[in-house]
């Protein structure tokens, strides 16, 4: 039987799995200057889009289940970042809400990306080609 299918080397998910996990590497110092890990930051990038959404449409996307995304909320509130509080119509759903301080956040982290852009090897082109495939891969394209 031959094994070259089992080869890390050849596997599609190895490298994206530790790109990614070097580009959140990446992220970190910056993120550490403003407080955020890198799953909060996203969290706040999808906030200060919208400014009120609820936690089922942050989930999706940030394609993060609830359990994943409750402990996440709880400390961004604790930070004082964010409100949350349940729907009046229907109280199953939470409504997080950004608050000034969580506003506050958005002119520093509006430099990170900048910043990550410089410490990547790879052109404007190949970056946008990469955002297209990986989107194709998620299914968001």
């Amino acid at each position: 039987m031959d094994n070259e299918q089992l080869k890390l080397e050849n596997q599609l998910c190895f490298p994206l799995y530790a790109s990614a996990k070097e580009v959140v590497k990446r992220y970190k110092p910056y993120l550490d200057e403003i407080g955020l890990t890198y799953t909060q930051y996203i969290a706040m990038m999808v906030l200060w889009e919208h400014q009120t959404i609820n936690v089922k449409t942050l989930g999706e996307y940030l394609h993060l289940d609830s359990g994943t995304l409750t402990p996440l909320l709880k400390r961004l509130e604790a930070a004082g970042f964010i409100k949350r509080k349940r729907d009046s119509k229907d109280e199953r759903n939470v409504i997080i809400k950004l608050t000034p301080a969580g506003e506050a956040l958005k002119e520093p982290a509006s430099l990170i990306p900048e910043k990550i852009k410089q410490c990547l090897p790879i052109s404007d082109e190949e970056a946008i080609t990469l955002y297209r495939l990986l989107y194709k891969i998620l299914g968001s394209n």
